[in-house]
């Protein structure tokens, strides 16, 4: 603000070659005695000085010069009073500004300094410049600070000390230098005023550090231009974009106190550049641990490499988070899947390797594998093109020797696949709106403790969060939504998954999964699946469901609890073992399925809740617990909740062992499954030989193992009707299926038993 300048207001008085009437021997108001005719007061046309000036005869202890023109005062302006004197003759006198301030009604305003520090004149001839600075603020060099109740004053000097003195006054003036404070009294600084160029090719690094230093509490301006910086710039104060930075990719800008994703969008003129350039500062530099979107939609046109954009390492091992923000995916060649095709050996031995893999230099890091005997969600994670050597996360249950494999790299939002290990990383409140075209994030190679909260995941094209490796070891994911691309499809035609394990110790707690092709394919041991719903029905008449979670390691001492299991089924198998055939490990089991619902609707009547599938020979069910759940058919039945898929191979009923299904309530399941089951057993004709059939009841096709008890209801009758006392020799597992337990007694008898039998060995 500068008054003179923006309203034109004039504050020069008239100089003394005008007239002497309006200048005052007293304090300038209205009736003060005028120099016009004094005695004391003569013009002098010339001095070898001043181009004219006013001479005055010092004949009173204080002698005022004063302007009687009411000079105008308004908080936030800066006067300066300034004149140049000079003593002729007599006793050398002091000087100094005076200025009285009045309020608008003419009223002396009272309580405010009015006059400045008295300066000496301390030789005859010698000129001397005096001045002094009226405000409204405690700044520097200001002398007299006036508050918000003065309207003008009168301004002038006054000469002190010994009378009979004789002095030159060159014409005074009064000045607005209200702009040299402009800066000191805005909320900002701005970076052209330290040197700044804003040209796009001058490097402004340094006017960028002293505005910095400067700001002192206040914000940093970025005027309209383009800054270049080619070195890394870390700024304290906060920030103010209306021009752009740019900078090499491998330099970073950190913005301490205004580290949120608009202002690095501001500060780079676009979104994606803008996200790149926040995430680098927020793994570079120590003071902040969250990239706050602050709801920020991003518009994304092709993936989004985290790590090309960090550059200084592909480790991080800090917690950090994203939160709170969108990024909506706009179709373009970027997205399109890439696919290629090469020959590849395999050796059972060396499992996670394919050696001698044609093609090496097309095969991208994250790709998904394919081929003869390569199970489910198996990917490349890393790439050796000097050996031609490919490595996997998973092994392979069933390969050729030497075949051909196909290599698929999805494309993701958030690719963190370039990072060879991250520690906890979360990501937050963040919506992926895919919209068909891309896959949501790829987990770095290795890693820990990778979270995900309260997130969306809408309409993934082929993945939601994907594992290329270890980097989800310890994954979190909770209060997450992931909604299908392919819900117009059959369940049978879907092929995409929400996400998949390959480590140990998932979290999977409290989400949603609409109509995925599958829910998750998980690797690894000691999970908790937790009050998730998960649905995978369709239109389909009495239609083909698939499975929703799929377990590939044997015993993999897994909690399932309170979860809403809709349409879709709970698979064990081992399709990631490179020697399927069972020998010395832990078989199917290690898990624990209890209080979940499972409802299914029209589904086909071969429909089974929970499947075991074997990819080899010799395996059993060892340490499973289905207890408390609850299994619901509408729109009609299905046979039962249970099944073996021998596909691949059978189980072997034999050496089932500590498996309890059991408290389960069924509707709409023609058979129920129950080990240990009590059924009730009537023998109304005479035989020596009872055969008690409880196979229908025993869990994945089991045999009759175990007779735990025999009770006997009214006793026992011979053929002559009378009561019999024997005891029978039981016989176990009999039959062509194995599933019966007979009762030898040694004479005929009849009567009715309720007995309880297992299929497997519970110690």
């Amino acid at each position: 603000m500068n008054k003179a300048l923006t309203d034109g207001v004039v504050f020069m008085p008239p100089p003394f070659a005008d007239g002497l009437d309006v200048w005052s021997s007293g304090d300038g108001s209205p009736g003060s005695p005028t120099y016009d005719g004094a005695f004391n007061a003569a013009l002098v046309p010339a001095d070898q000085d001043f181009d004219g000036c006013l001479e005055l005869f010092k004949s009173d202890n204080s002698v005022k010069l004063t302007y009687m023109g009411q000079t105008d005062f308004e908080q936030g302006c800066y006067l300066r009073i300034s004149a140049k004197v000079k003593a002729i003759s007599g006793p050398l006198p002091s000087v100094r500004v005076v200025a009285k301030p009045f309020k608008s009604g003419g009223a002396h305003a009272t309580g405010y300094v009015e006059q400045s520090a008295s300066i000496p004149l301390i030789s005859y001839g010698e000129v001397v410049e005096i001045s002094a600075i009226i405000g409204s603020g405690s700044r520097n060099g200001v002398d007299m600070i006036w508050g918000a109740d003065v309207a003008y004053g009168h301004l002038g000097l006054e000469f002190t000390g010994s009378n009979g003195a004789v002095i030159r006054i060159d014409d005074i003036v009064i000045e607005d230098i209200t702009g040299a404070y402009l800066r000191d009294m805005m909320d900002w600084v701005d970076v052209r005023d330290f040197g700044a160029a804003g040209d796009g090719s001058t490097n402004d690094h340094a006017a960028f550090l002293a505005a910095d230093a400067a700001a002192n509490g206040r914000t940093v301006l970025v005027p309209e231009g383009s800054y270049r910086i080619t070195s890394n710039l870390t700024i304290h104060a906060d920030m103010r974009f209306e021009g752009t930075i740019s900078m090499p990719d491998n330099v970073y800008l950190s913005l301490t106190r205004s580290f949120d994703l608009p202002t690095y969008i501001d500060a780079f003129g676009g979104e994606m550049l803008g996200f790149k350039k926040a995430f680098q500062a927020l793994l570079n530099y120590a003071d902040h641990e969250i990239l706050d979107m602050c709801g920020r939609r991003i518009d994304v046109t092709e993936p989004i490499d985290l790590q090309a954009a960090y550059a200084s390492s592909d480790q991080f091992l800090i917690r950090r988070v994203i939160k709170n923000g969108q990024f909506y995916v706009i179709d373009g060649p970027e997205w399109d899947v890439d696919s290629t095709s090469a020959t590849g050996s395999y050796n059972p031995n060396n499992p996670y390797v394919l050696s001698s893999v044609s093609n090496i230099n097309a095969i991208q890091v994250g790709a998904r594998v394919t081929g003869n005997g390569v199970g489910r969600e198996v990917y490349v994670r890393d790439v050796d093109t000097a050996n031609n050597i490919v490595t996997l996360s998973q092994a392979l249950y069933g390969p050729s020797a030497s075949q051909n494999y196909t290599f698929i790299n999805y494309k993701y939002v958030l690719d963190f696949g370039g990072f060879a290990k991250i520690h906890r990383m979360t990501i937050s409140e963040v919506e992926f709106q895919c919209n068909g075209h891309a896959s949501g994030v790829r987990l770095a190679r290795d890693g820990e403790n990778a979270i995900f909260q309260d997130c969306f995941f809408i309409k993934p094209k082929d993945r939601g969060i994907t594992s290329i490796g270890r980097g989800c070891q310890d994954l979190h994911i909770e209060r997450c939504q992931f909604i299908s691309n392919e819900q117009g499809l059959a369940a049978t035609a879907r092929t995409s998954w929400a996400f998949n394990m390959n480590a140990n110790d998932a979290k999977i707690r409290d989400n949603r999964f609409q109509r995925m092709g599958g829910t998750a394919v998980m690797h690894g041991s000691n999970h908790i699946i937790q009050g998730n719903h998960m649905f995978q029905g369709d239109e389909v008449d009495q239609g083909p469901r698939t499975s929703g979670l799929v377990f590939t390691y044997e015993n993999n001492n897994t909690v399932i609890t309170g979860n809403y299991i809709d349409n879709c089924s709970i698979e064990l198998n081992n399709e990631h073992d490179a020697f399927p055939d069972f020998s010395s490990e832990y078989s199917f089991g290690g898990m624990t399925i209890t209080n979940n619902i499972f409802v299914t609707i029209d589904a086909a009547p071969w429909f089974n809740f929970i499947i075991v599938k074997p990819f080899g020979t010799g395996h059993y069910v060892s340490g499973m617990h289905v207890t408390g759940n609850t299994f619901r058919a509408y729109l009609g039945t299905i046979n039962r909740v249970d099944g073996v898929s021998t596909t691949h191979a059978t189980l072997n009923g034999w050496s089932y062992r500590n498996l309890t299904f059991q408290n389960n309530s069924y509707f709409g399941i023609n058979q129920r499954t129950s080990s240990p089951v009590m059924l009730q057993f009537d023998q109304n004709s005479n035989a020596s030989t009872w055969n008690l059939d409880a196979g229908d009841y025993m869990p994945f096709g089991g045999k009759a193992r175990r007779c735990e008890s025999l009770v006997f209801e009214d006793g026992l009758k011979d053929s002559s009707n009378s009561a019999v006392h024997d005891m029978p020799l039981v016989k176990l597992a009999q039959g062509s299926s194995n599933q019966l337990v007979q009762l030898k007694w040694p004479r005929s008898v009849r009567g009715k038993v309720y007995a309880t039998i297992r299929t497997d060995n519970p110690i």
